[in-house]
Order: structure tokens, then sequence, then C-alpha cells
């Protein structure tokens, strides 16, 4: 299934090729629904609405799928990077890794991977940082957490710091789970995420 939904997105890049100018900046989002407009139409989503916001040279692809986990991207960053040729490369990937207790040492060598193809690719890549619920408990959570600032200052990357952080005591911001933005918190995490974005292309 997941094969499918990537064989679209690929289709979906090359038809945006052809319709973005020539001279476009590119700037690919990998994530999980976090950016994937989970529960809300596509052009709702905060990388449709960071897009508009950047104009015609600047095209936003959002190369997000719910549920995918850092071991998922890693088995698809490379056909997305060779379709979409980015100047930019957002990695927003940890949370479903999480939610599973999956060892916090394979995420940590997921993203690497990831933050490895993106500059070999010639991206500026970006990392954000991922936060998880105190139920998890605080020793794997403070493994967790960690590993982001750690890969960031490793490989000399953007660490863009967790953008739901200021929603979730903000009334019709998050879902009744507790984890997913609204679609009325998606304009929110565009104007979080454009000066990031404007900066990146910058440097």
């Amino acid at each position: 299934m997941q094969n499918t939904v990537l064989s679209i997105r690929v289709l979906a890049l090359l038809l945006a090729s052809l319709a973005a100018p020539l001279s476009a900046a590119t700037i690919v989002v990998l994530g999980d629904s976090l950016s994937d407009a989970y529960g809300m139409p596509r052009e709702a989503g905060w990388p449709a609405l960071v897009d508009q916001r950047l104009g015609e040279h600047v095209r936003v692809i959002d190369g997000a799928i719910s549920g995918d986990t850092s071991a998922g991207a890693v088995t698809r960053v490379q056909d997305l990077l060779d379709q979409a040729c980015p100047q930019v490369l957002i990695v927003i990937l940890g949370g479903n890794d999480g939610l599973r207790g999956l060892p916090p040492g394979e995420l940590e060598r997921n993203l690497e991977t990831i933050i490895e193809a993106g500059k070999a690719a010639g991206a500026q890549v970006a990392l954000m940082q991922i936060r998880l619920p105190p139920n998890l408990g605080p020793v794997y959570i403070e493994r967790f957490e960690a590993i982001y600032p750690r890969l960031a200052e490793r490989h000399e990357v953007t660490l863009i710091p967790f953008f739901l952080e200021d929603l979730f005591d903000q009334p019709g911001m998050m879902m009744d789970d507790g984890i997913h933005p609204t679609e009325a918190a998606q304009p929110a995490l565009a104007g979080f995420m454009e000066p990031y974005m404007r900066e990146l292309l910058r440097n």
C-alpha cells in the first residue's frame, strides 16, 4: 500500500515540476501525519499554505505520509530527492517511532541516513525537534528527544523547534487525540515554518 502511495506522490512531483517556473526553488518536507494534512483536504495543510505564502518562485513539495516511521522514510527519501532535486529538505519525523516505543538508536541511525542523503544531494537540511507525550516515561523520552540536537550538531544542520509546542493549550488547535493539529491550526503552523524556510533558501 505504501509503495502505491509513493508511486502516486512521485507522479505528482513530476507533474508539479512541469507546472513550476524554470527558476523555482524547491523545498521538500519529509514527514508523517503532522505534515500530511491529516483529517483534512490536502490543500488545507500547512505545507500547501506556506507554498502559497512563498510565491511562484518557490514550490513546497509535501513528501509526508501519515503513519510513516523513520525506517519508512529511509526507503523513499532517495526517490524524493532524485525526482524533486530540492534546495531544501526539512525532516519532521520520529513521532511514530516514539509512539510505538521503537529503539531510539534505530531512530538516530535512520535520521542520520536521511540527513546524509539530503546533504549528498546538495540540499540544505533542517531537522525538527520532536516531543513525546509524558506517558511514555522520562527515561525513554530523554533518550529519544536528545537525538535531535545531537544530530543537528554532528551534521551542522538547522534544528527547528517542535511546531506544536505552543498549540497544545490553545482551544481548537488540537484534535481530540491530542496528537494531531486541526485544520484551524494549519495557518499558525505555516506562519511558524515560513521564516525557517526562507532562511534555509538563503543559505
